[in-house]
């Protein structure tokens, strides 16, 4: 079975788990709230120590109105979180009546819990989740968190990065060759340099965030049975497996390209680590079908970013029956990847 996962610049020599993780707020007419405060009712079940960057008053009216005993702590630095977090939630705060828009304080959020990241206040970036659409009405120029995060990588560090999308349950991880555009863009796009380059950051992240020494990639075909050698479209011939040559050429263990109709069954998931997806639904689909608690990770960045598996459901917010699970995962999955990166590096050293 596929070992469950296990991650920026290191202006402080700390070991990230005596940093607490950041969490953004996400959308606040969503369920970010609602499940970061059932998150830390969790607190002992061997959850991290982390705080939120969110409205402190929003969250105690939220948690008397879902009855749930949740105290919060307005802490002014990272750094407090830990002394506080057994008996109350710590926030860092954020008052939405500071920002011209909910949308802008949706994306300073982010840029917060970046920020105390890069500069070492933090272990790790978990995101809530954000509606997209009400961003774009702001001005927000990027298709979602996985390419802002990487823009604001590059506006910290000055050094461009590639962001690659990976989703990962208890049984499965994939990532993706291309993300956020339609099927029919999805098949243009598709280039050979494009999966390389997906596969060389995922082969890196496996190695150095989640400890598997030699990871296996399984890259999924395109079309119907991989092609039927060329039967059912040529991308397979022309573009896949040029691909995954040059990846074994530089000592990358890829294979493929496989079927994607057998690529998810019980028996073949236990023979990699990582399946590379051509588009966003060959990936997410079997995911969400094996473990809807998945947990969302941009690959790529100079820090470690997870997020839960899941949208804003506007319809559930406030009402108590939004799920918990997917959030801890994300916050468990940031927790054990800035160890494994700490620990990768410090035996690199």
């Amino acid at each position: 079975m596929i070992a469950p996962p296990k991650s920026s610049p290191q202006p402080q020599k700390r070991d990230p788990l005596d940093l607490p993780l950041a969490l953004t707020m996400g959308d606040p007419a969503g369920v970010g709230g609602d499940i970061t405060l059932k998150a830390w009712l969790g607190r002992d079940q061997g959850l991290a120590v982390f705080f939120t960057i969110d409205d402190p008053q929003r969250l105690k009216i939220l948690a008397q109105k879902l009855g749930l005993d949740v105290p919060i702590k307005v802490i002014s630095h990272p750094r407090e979180a830990s002394s506080h977090f057994a008996t109350a939630l710590p926030v860092l705060a954020h008052p939405l009546d500071d920002f011209p828009s909910r949308a802008a304080a949706v994306i300073n959020a982010i840029e917060r819990a970046v920020s105390l990241t890069l500069k070492g206040d933090a272990a790790a970036v978990v995101t809530n989740p954000i509606a997209k659409e009400a961003l774009y009405d702001a001005g927000f120029a990027f298709p979602g968190h996985t390419e802002f995060l990487a823009h604001l990588a590059t506006r910290h560090t000055g050094q461009a990065v590639t962001p690659v999308m990976m989703l990962a349950g208890k049984s499965l991880r994939v990532v993706l060759a291309t993300v956020h555009v339609s099927v029919r863009d999805a098949v243009s796009q598709l280039k050979t340099q494009t999966i390389v380059d997906v596969a060389r950051i995922t082969a890196a992240a496996l190695k150095h965030d989640f400890a598997i020494p030699q990871p296996t990639i399984a890259v999924a075909g395109l079309n119907p049975h991989a092609g039927e050698g060329g039967a059912m479209g040529r991308e397979e011939i022309d573009i896949i497996a040029p691909a995954i040559a040059q990846l074994r050429a530089d000592a990358i263990n890829a294979t493929g390209p496989h079927p994607p109709d057998t690529l998810f069954t019980a028996h073949a998931l236990p023979r990699y680590d990582v399946a590379l997806c051509m588009y966003h639904d060959q990936g997410l689909i079997p995911v969400k079908t094996l473990d809807f608690n998945g947990v969302n990770i941009t690959l790529g960045l100079p820090f470690v970013r997870t997020s839960p598996d899941h949208g804003t459901a506007f319809d559930i917010a406030g009402t108590g029956r939004a799920s918990e699970l997917s959030l801890v995962a994300a916050l468990q999955s940031a927790a054990r990847m800035a160890r494994a990166r700490h620990t990768d590096r410090h035996h690199e050293r």
